[in-house]
């Protein structure tokens, strides 16, 4: 085995029951034996120095080509050993020096100019709706859950995620609500449906485009729900509410001054903005490496020590913040789960390596969340501080209004009229 990966292994891995078979067919062991036993391979001494020189980048790698093969447990199983143990030491030198080289040219790889913008949301958003219906739940709702329960169903999750915000921004009959990254349309027509307000959707994917409309056709909504391919910097307002789930991460953080100044400029004087958003908990940094190859380019989640001067600085007032810690690791979780069972229904619209690569990004993203400071946060916004009410005594009063709305016994009446 490659020495430097050995001696890495060994002061890092105490924890846990990690096997590793090297390229010349040796078992080497870490850890105390406790737990999920793990067994991993790998193929040749190259794969071996690469992924102890450039992990982040390298090991996704060789999982996606095969020269990195997991035999006891899974690739999820793997990720955890290693990253539940990462917290207990600091990182090499050369791996704390290629993220800082990261850090420091950052910029350039989320130069995100609309046309790049649209090649980036095109790389991930336009795969095959078929994919994402394989683990998604049926609104398709593709960020944070909402798990008021720990027993909450993707479903139940997912449906008070979108009541959680909607509760937030205080919605009257006939506002004009505004939604940027739009999705597949489940929050623009859930406001549209049970708050009775003007939903503008907007999204650079052509997949989702066609997807939202179609739902607003289906649910005869259209009227009150539109979905346009457009970049939300083309918008004109004003509007009275704002609402941005899952699209700041694609921003970048040379482009969030214009992201707020153009809020800022949408919103009526007594508009309300509620930006839900995935940040990290451990301050500035920058992308891994293969998730910005593979999944996401141009993409980056941001600390909240970036996020709040900027906002300051354009004259929007922040009015309320709330950290979801864990949410979105179970809501990976969940989302793992069903793409596993239905793996080989994904194997057959891509490829094994395709899969290969969907898998890992789900098992990297849930087990960042468990152990690498990520977490999502929900921060609400106003030109003017008397827009709300003084506690937020509303918010619950407002969930609870909605909950009674979500339940099955009211979808039933509904129905029944």
């Amino acid at each position: 085995m490659d020495r430097l990966l050995n001696t890495f292994l060994s002061r890092i891995v105490m924890i846990g029951s990690l096997t590793v078979v090297d390229s010349d067919g040796a078992s080497h062991v870490y850890g105390d034996g406790s737990g999920i036993p793990v067994r991993v391979r790998f193929a040749d001494a190259k794969t071996e120095r690469a992924c102890i020189l450039n992990p982040g980048l390298k090991v996704g790698e060789a999982f996606m080509d095969g020269t990195l093969t997991v035999e006891e447990g899974t690739i999820y199983d793997f990720l955890e050993v290693v990253l539940a143990n990462t917290g207990l030491d600091r990182p090499a030198w050369w791996i704390k020096a290629e993220e800082s080289y990261r850090y420091l040219t950052r910029r350039l790889r989320q130069n995100n100019t609309p046309t790049r913008s649209r090649n980036n949301v095109a790389h991930h958003y336009d795969l095959s709706g078929e994919l994402y219906r394989l683990f998604l739940d049926s609104d398709w709702q593709y960020s944070c859950a909402y798990y008021e329960r720990p027993d909450s169903s993707l479903e139940e999750a997912q449906l008070a995620k979108k009541r959680h915000i909607a509760a937030k921004l205080q919605i009257e009959p006939g506002m004009k609500v505004l939604d940027i990254g739009s999705g597949w349309g489940g929050m623009g027509l859930y406001i549209a449906r049970h708050l009775g307000a003007e939903v503008t959707g907007v999204t650079l994917s052509t997949e989702q485009y066609e997807r939202s409309n179609a739902r607003a056709a289906e649910a005869g909504l259209s009227d009150r729900a539109k979905f346009h391919l457009i970049d939300y910097r083309k918008l004109d307002g004003p509007f009275d509410r704002i609402v941005s789930v899952g699209m700041f991460e694609h921003v970048g953080v040379g482009y969030f001054p214009d992201f707020f100044r153009k809020c800022l400029s949408l919103l009526s004087d007594n508009g309300v903005m509620l930006l839900h958003s995935i940040g990290r908990f451990d301050g500035a940094g920058d992308t891994n490496s293969w998730i910005s190859k593979y999944i996401f380019p141009g993409g980056y989640i941001p600390a909240l020590s970036e996020v709040l001067p900027v906002i300051e600085r354009t004259g929007l007032k922040v009015t309320d913040i709330e950290i979801l810690r864990l949410h979105y690791a179970e809501t990976l979780r969940a989302w793992r789960e069903q793409f596993m069972a239905r793996r080989d229904e994904a194997k057959t619209l891509y490829d094994e390596r395709f899969c290969r690569m969907w898998e890992f990004y789900l098992a990297g993203s849930e087990t960042a969340f468990r152990y690498q400071d990520m977490m999502n946060f929900q921060i609400q916004m106003t030109r003017d501080q008397r827009a709300l009410p003084l506690t937020r005594d509303y918010m619950i009063a407002e969930e609870q209004r909605l909950r009674d709305l979500d339940s099955p016994q009211a979808a039933y009446r509904e129905a029944g009229e």
